[in-house]
C-alpha cells in the first residue's frame, strides 16, 4: 500500500468519524449549540474568552495528538506500520476523541471548570489528588521525551557539546537543526504577533487565514535564511523557558494563534 493511498484512507476515516459519530455523540448527550458557554459567562481576558470555531478545532485537532510523534514510531517498530495506522484510526475516533469531546463538555457544563475540579465535585479529593498526581507525572515524562527530541533535532553544535557558555552565531552556514530551530523562534513570536492582530484587529475569518498563511511563509523564510547555531543544552533551556511562558500568559496571546 503507497503513501497517498494511506493517507486518502486516514483522511476518509477520520472525517467519517467526525461528520457521524461526532454528530451522533451530540445527539445522545444532548448538546445545544446555542447554549452558552463559560467563555462567554465568565470572560475574563485571560483563561476564558470566546473563540472562533475554526480556532478551537485547529486547538483541539493539533494537541489530541499527545505523545504520539513519540510513541507512535515506536509502537509502529515494534508491531509493524498496519496496527500502529489501524491504532491511530480507530482509537483516534472511539478513544481520543471521545475524551476529548467529553471532557471539554464536561468542562463546558461544569461552568469552565478542569477536570480535576470535577473529580473533585463527583468523586471526592481523594480521587482529584490520585488524577492530578497522575497528571504530574504524565507531564513530567512527555516535556522530558518532547524536549529532548526538540534539543536533538534543533542541536547545531558539535557532537558531545553541553556547554550553556558556547558562543550563538546567526545567519551562517544553513544546517538544518539550526534552520528549524529558528523557524520555530520565529513561528512563536508570529504566534504573539498573530494574537495581538486577532484580538485588537479582529478580523474576518477569510482575512484571518490569507493572514496567517502570508505570515507562516514570512516565518519559514527568515528561519531559513537566519539560522541559530545553539548546542543541545542551550535549546534545552530555551524549550523550558517556553513551556513555563506558555503556561502563565492568556490564552489570546500565544495559545490560540499558535494553535490556529
Amino acid at each position: 500500500m503507497n503513501g497517498l493511498t494511506i493517507v486518502v484512507l486516514s483522511i476518509a476515516v477520520l472525517g467519517g468519524g467526525y461528520l457521524f459519530y461526532g454528530r451522533w455523540l451530540a445527539k445522545k448527550w444532548g448538546i445545544d449549540p446555542a447554549a452558552r458557554t463559560p467563555a462567554y459567562a465568565h470572560e475574563d481576558g485571560e483563561d476564558y474568552i470566546p473563540t472562533p470555531k475554526s480556532v478551537v478545532f485547529a486547538h483541539q485537532f493539533s494537541t489530541i495528538a499527545g505523545a504520539g510523534p513519540v510513541t507512535g514510531p515506536i509502537i509502529a517498530a515494534m508491531f509493524g506500520w498496519l496496527p500502529a495506522l489501524l491504532w491511530i484510526l480507530v482509537g483516534g475516533v472511539f478513544f481520543g476523541a471521545v475524551q476529548d469531546f467529553g471532557s471539554l463538555y464536561a468542562s463546558v457544563k461544569s461552568e469552565g471548570k478542569s477536570i480535576g475540579l470535577i473529580i473533585e465535585q463527583y468523586i471526592g479529593k481523594t480521587g482529584k489528588r490520585l488524577f492530578l498526581i497522575f497528571c504530574w507525572v504524565f507531564s513530567l515524562l512527555v516535556i522530558a521525551a518532547f524536549g529532548d527530541m526538540v534539543a536533538s533535532t534543533f542541536n547545531a553544535a558539535a557532537a558531545g557539546s553541553l556547554s550553556l557558555t558556547s558562543p550563538v552565531t546567526v545567519g551562517e552556514t544553513t544546517a538544518p537543526g539550526a534552520a528549524a530551530g529558528s523557524i520555530s523562534l520565529f513561528y512563536i513570536l508570529g504566534a504573539v504577533l498573530f494574537g495581538l492582530f486577532m484580538k485588537y484587529a479582529k478580523p474576518k475569518p477569510a482575512v484571518m487565514f490569507f493572514a496567517g498563511l502570508a505570515a507562516f511563509v514570512a516565518i519559514m523564510a527568515a528561519g531559513m535564511a537566519l539560522p541559530v547555531y545553539l548546542n543541545k543544552m542551550q535549546w534545552l533551556l530555551v524549550v523550558f523557558a517556553y513551556i513555563f511562558f506558555a503556561a502563565v500568559v492568556p490564552m489570546w496571546i500565544l495559545m490560540q494563534p499558535r494553535d490556529y
